[in-house]
């Protein structure tokens, strides 16, 4: 724990912690709120499936094409005009009484110009913190993103309940906009100067680290959206049994994230890690009580956050300073299209044999991820003395 405490002592890191936080605590009510208020409009799952479907596509699509225009227009200019945009993109969703197919395209807005904040983070982290600090400081911020995950679902149905769908996603609308303000009106973040790269898109992925930790954390997420699927038809749609058991696998990572994020990364800590998500995930094969589910998924969570603070120290440690935001959005972008693949592939299995069908089908695309990232550890960089100096970026503004 000494490494957190040092990591909280970095001059203006948890102002910076904090406000990125605020700004990514939508991720957790979105989805929701999107589903919930399309369904109230429309009428029919279905529909409100589409507009969600098309909100991750323009998500998925356009992150490592936004990324890429921060060296070009400056942090504060991306990130500024995304938030308005998209903002604006979901206040029509929440407030007009439109047809389908305006929905539609409100949604690949909405999801094309979300605010850049995760690659922007993660490619301040490296400017601000001592190199032997990164590991512990990518553990810590992932390990805190659960509280997304633990709360914001949750503070969504109770929104709904009390005022009703278009309130509650304007409420999250408000919460994006405020912490994209928070986040930009850091002085850090306003001195922070990307260098334009020289690459053409997607050569980054060239990178065998960059383009292994797509693949693996694509099939890793993929896991986790198949088993939160198989939960889900456990218990069945809106029964708090799910909620708790989901809750626990997050609070899962959130310790683990914290226990394990001091240790050094090596060429194998990415399988080692998945290897835990994957003993969680077999023990909760046979398994249909809330109990029973909530000790295996927390087993499976020990893993999840460690795994993720590793996809990021990989990046900072083998990506020139100009081209990890591409990296980072690249990262997010395959999560996004696994957790898709890892949903639609678990309802044909839970149709045919029911809740277990999703943990049956996270189990492989778990192993699948666990055995890339040891096959191909030796791509992997080795990480336990530290991730080394960054390359040298533009010239940063000093306050007066």
């Amino acid at each position: 724990m000494r490494a957190y405490g040092e990591v909280l002592r970095v001059p203006g890191l948890a102002r910076i912690i904090f406000s990125q936080l605020i700004a990514r605590f939508p991720a957790g009510m979105m989805s929701l709120g999107i589903l919930m208020h399309m369904e109230h409009v429309h009428g029919t799952y279905s529909a409100a499936g589409l507009v969600l479907a098309a909100f991750s596509v323009g998500m998925a699509t356009a992150g490592p094409f936004i990324t890429r225009l921060l060296s070009r227009f400056g942090t504060i200019g991306v990130l500024l005009t995304t938030a308005v945009v998209s903002c604006a993109a979901l206040l029509v969703m929440a407030t007009q009484a439109l047809p389908l197919w305006v929905d539609v395209l409100a949604g690949i807005v909405a999801g094309a110009a979300t605010p850049p904040i995760t690659p922007t983070v993660r490619t301040l982290y490296p400017r601000m913190v001592q190199q032997r600090l990164l590991a512990p400081l990518f553990s810590f911020d992932a390990a805190l993103q659960e509280v997304i995950w633990i709360f914001g679902p949750v503070l969504v149905t109770v929104l709904v309940s009390l005022l009703g769908t278009g309130p509650t996603l304007l409420v999250t609308i408000a919460i994006q906009f405020v912490g994209a303000l928070l986040f930009i009106a850091a002085p850090e973040v306003r001195r922070l100067r990307i260098p334009p790269t020289t690459r053409k898109l997607g050569r980054v992925l060239r990178k065998p680290p960059v383009l292994l930790s797509v693949v693996i954390s694509a099939m890793f997420i993929g896991g986790f959206a198949a088993v939160e699927a198989g939960v889900v038809a456990t218990f069945g749609e809106g029964a708090l049994e799910a909620g708790i058991v989901l809750a626990v696998s997050a609070l899962g990572s959130l310790l683990g994230g914290f226990a394990l994020g001091h240790r050094g990364i090596t060429p194998w800590s990415v399988a080692i890690r998945l290897a835990i998500v994957l003993l969680g995930m077999v023990i909760a094969l046979p398994l249909s009580d809330v109990v029973g589910l909530s000790i295996a998924l927390f087993i499976a969570g020990l893993g999840t956050a460690p795994a993720l603070a590793a996809f990021s120290a990989i990046v900072a440690a083998t990506v020139k300073f100009a081209d990890t935001p591409e990296a980072y959005a690249w990262i997010g972008t395959g999560q996004l299209l696994g957790a898709a693949v890892g949903s639609a592939i678990a309802g044909v299995a839970i149709d045919a044999i029911g809740g277990v069908g999703g943990v049956w089908v996270a189990v492989v695309m778990v192993a699948i991820a666990a055995a890339v990232a040891a096959i191909f550890r030796r791509h992997q960089p080795d990480l336990r003395h530290g991730i080394g100096d960054p390359p040298d970026t533009a010239p940063v503004e000093l306050p007066r």
